[in-house]
């Protein structure tokens, strides 16, 4: 994770200021790339504890469809939500705030967050039966694996006022070479201090899933980002960070997998990073 530390160095040296929707205000430039070679390891963080159950529980979320917040808090705490009632998950600010300020439903059991990711990847295009993205991208893999069309986008214009959040990672695209799969991932917005590692390793793991199924080895993950910025409120944090020096990157289990279905029907608790000794969790506020 050296390129991370190397871009949030960039960021503090050569960001500029900017108001930003949130009134929090930013530094950041536009247009930065980083690459990660997956056959050397998990690109998880280590100056800073990832929060790898979330990543998962996140991932598991998204593939599945759903758009209820509160379905992202069963999968994460492995509970029914009404046992969760009094749990939070990293979607729980989103749908309390913008979720609500749409007018779609929220209440102790149900957190409706509008057609965000999980809807734009399983049915796109209709309120149901619209395409589904992962099944196609999944077959067209196996089917023909040299096609420069592998993508998977949530960009869905149409939909986009009735997003509690329109996407961040708007758009991925996959590549087969000599056996191996690698993804490519433009995300229009960056937040370079909390949401970038968690969407590294999120799209990192997609990776290692679909190598799974395709019977395929984890290449390349390719993160391309648009503005890529440092709230203000993090400024201090990431000064921090960049004082440490990463550690050796972990290695990654996962279940066998031969479909969508054996991923739909696995936990959190499948996915496992092995020798993962992150130095000490540096705290800062999300920005809503």
């Amino acid at each position: 994770m050296k390129q991370y530390i190397q871009a949030l160095e960039h960021i503090l040296e050569n960001g500029k200021q900017r108001d930003d929707r949130t009134g929090i205000g930013t530094r950041g430039v536009f247009g930065y790339q980083m690459r990660f070679n997956l056959r050397d390891g998990f690109p998880a963080v280590t100056t800073k504890k990832l929060a790898w159950k979330s990543v998962v529980s996140e991932l598991l979320w998204f593939l599945e469809g759903s758009t209820d917040e509160r379905r992202l808090a069963e999968i994460h705490f492995g509970k029914t939500r009404k046992e969760v009632t009094d749990k939070k998950t990293i979607w729980t600010a989103n749908a309390n705030k913008q979720g609500v300020e749409l007018g779609h439903a929220n209440n102790d059991t149900q957190k409706e967050l509008g057609p965000v990711y999980g809807k734009q990847w399983r049915s796109w295009g209709k309120d149901v039966g619209g395409e589904d993205q992962i099944r196609k991208i999944i077959s067209d893999l196996k089917t023909n694996p040299n096609s420069r069309r592998h993508i998977v986008s949530a960009w869905n214009v149409d939909k986009l006022e009735e997003m509690a959040l329109p996407p961040c990672h708007t758009m991925f695209q996959f590549h087969i070479q000599d056996k191996e799969l690698s993804c490519h991932l433009y995300q229009r917005s960056a937040d370079m201090f909390l949401g970038v590692p968690f969407n590294i390793a999120s799209y990192s793991l997609l990776v290692y899933i679909f190598s799974e199924i395709l019977n395929l080895t984890p290449g390349d993950f390719i993160w391309t980002g648009g503005d890529c910025h440092i709230y203000n409120n993090h400024l201090e944090q990431v000064r921090e960070q960049v004082k440490r020096e990463p550690l050796q990157a972990p290695k990654i289990q996962i279940p066998k997998l031969r479909s969508i279905e054996d991923v739909l029907s696995s936990t959190p608790k499948d996915y496992r990073l092995i020798d993962y000794s992150p130095m000490e969790s540096i705290k800062a506020p999300m920005a809503v």
